[in-house]
């Protein structure tokens, strides 16, 4: 049984430390062990009354290291890979059935909007306009000839006949708007500015409606679409900027501007899509690109501490502070973390001496000092007992003056 106290006893000093008690009795005997040993040595071996050399016999101070709390910005990156795609697209499709008979489709050929692509035979749809223009001219001659006729006061022109002849001439009217609308999809025309595609349409193939002839791609500015983690949630609203780089171009970073994300996650990936415009007013990148999307976020200053100056106890994270040479514990809240530094959130001042290395040794309100505190106290004790000094140099203090030797 007392073999098993004495271990516990044993661990519990090693994860908690001593007792202060049991720490105070422990260097009151070694203080009183030490004036024993010196009143014992007397002054043939260099002691001084007192005992152990130090005025009193008191605890020694806990030797640390310390660095000044630093306020640093932190920068998250994040990294992501997304597919370009030019900012204005569209396909061009036959809306009717009919044989090619004119073809401007040249690959990578840049059209304006309004230009004719493809001419569709329509000498059928130009002939039912010509029918239906020439009912409407029928239609409002007959309108004319009543309204002389009633403003003349011939009391044959009814008022029913007279809307009967308005009528017919809405509905010539309305032919005529039809059969215009037949034969203008009889050219298909380009419906934005860009630069076309691909195409194997060939004067005499047959285009059955809804056919694809040719894409159009409006690349002055493309849009890289990719997606972010959930962490990235946070900081969307706040990014503005993206660098993007393609190994089409390898060494070359291309600024582009975030302009749109989705409002939910995705369900399986738990990611969120952004797209971001780069501008390509030199039409250097091409839709279709591979783009590696690097988003950079700075955060304001925050104090930064070695990560050996975190503790921790059952209380959480905290740090020891040097107040005026006594150690001194803050709980801190650990916001970052990268490599050997740490970015906590704590209310201490910057330039506050944090202890990096010694911390785990300390205890609340123990004497402190650092290695070259103790490196230049011998020199200073030294100095203050102002005692004189042997060999020559005591000599040459107690000598009187004008003495030879």
């Amino acid at each position: 049984m007392i073999f098993s106290v004495v271990i516990l006893f044993a661990i519990y000093a090693a994860v908690f430390g001593m007792p202060d008690r049991v720490t105070s009795a422990l260097n009151l005997e070694t203080a009183e062990a030490q004036g024993d040993q010196a009143a014992a040595a007397g002054p043939a071996a260099g002691g001084r009354p007192g005992g152990g050399g130090r005025p009193g016999g008191g605890s020694r101070a806990t030797t640390v290291v310390t660095t000044p709390l630093e306020l640093q910005p932190f920068e998250v990156v994040l990294n992501a890979l997304g597919t370009a795609v030019a900012l204005r697209s569209a396909d061009v499709v036959s809306d009717t059935a009919g044989e090619v008979t004119q073809v401007n489709l040249s690959a990578n050929t840049t059209v304006a909007a309004g230009d004719v692509l493809v001419q569709l035979d329509a000498r059928t749809q130009t002939l039912d306009l010509e029918i239906a223009q020439a009912q409407l001219d029928q239609a409002n001659e007959t309108v004319a000839r009543y309204d002389r006729l009633r403003a003349s006061g011939n009391s044959t022109v009814t008022d029913v006949t007279l809307s009967d002849a308005r009528i017919a001439q809405r509905l010539a009217e309305a032919n005529v708007g039809l059969a215009q609308v037949a034969v203008d999809d009889r050219t298909l025309r380009a419906p934005i500015a860009g630069k076309l595609g691909l195409s194997d349409v060939e004067v005499g193939d047959q285009l059955s409606a809804n056919d694809v002839v040719v894409t159009i791609d409006n690349d002055e500015a493309l849009l890289v679409e990719f997606e972010l983690p959930e962490r990235a949630i946070g900081i969307l609203q706040d990014v503005q900027t993206v660098v993007a780089s393609t190994p089409s171009f390898t060494g070359r970073n291309f600024e582009g501007e975030v302009v749109s994300f989705d409002s939910r996650l995705d369900d399986v990936t738990r990611s969120v899509t952004v797209k971001a415009r780069i501008d390509n007013a030199s039409g250097e990148l091409w839709p279709g690109m591979t783009f590696a999307v690097r988003i950079l976020q700075e955060s304001d200053p925050l104090p930064a501490v070695p990560a050996t100056a975190i503790t921790w106890s059952r209380a959480g994270s905290s740090v020891w502070i040097d107040a005026d040479g006594k150690a001194e514990q803050v709980a801190v809240t650990i916001l970052y973390r990268r490599d050997s530094t740490v970015w906590i959130d704590a209310d201490i001042a910057a330039g506050t001496a944090v202890i990096s290395e010694g911390a785990q040794k300390l205890r609340a309100g123990a004497a402190i000092t650092t290695p070259d505190a103790v490196r230049s106290g011998p020199k200073d004790g030294a100095a203050k007992e102002g005692g004189p000094r042997v060999g020559a140099d005591a000599s040459a203090q107690t000598a009187p003056a004008g003495d030879p030797t």
